[in-house]
């Protein structure tokens, strides 16, 4: 079984701020209007899907600084060439 950590809570809390933060800037000015049961079923389903990605990302991500120790080192490389 699986437990809540501080660390993931942190980043299911910023995956969700993020998710709900595009779909409020994207998704419902233009739904807004037209906004009934099936459409918020919807917007659920999509608020869901992207907390699930940024949270995926956010997870390889971090875990993978963690592994390298990287993080700690301050090297970041934004590209794939050695310097």
């Amino acid at each position: 079984m699986l437990t809540m950590t501080a660390d993931r809570a942190r980043r299911l809390a910023e995956a969700a701020a993020e998710a709900g933060l595009v779909l409020a800037v994207s998704a419902l000015p233009t739904a807004w209007r037209a906004l009934d049961g099936e459409l918020a079923v919807i917007l659920a389903g999509m608020f869901a899907a992207l907390t699930a990605a940024t949270y995926a990302l956010h997870a390889v991500t971090f875990d993978c600084l963690r592994l390298t120790a990287d993080r700690g080192k301050g090297r970041f490389s934004y590209t794939q060439r050695k310097e």
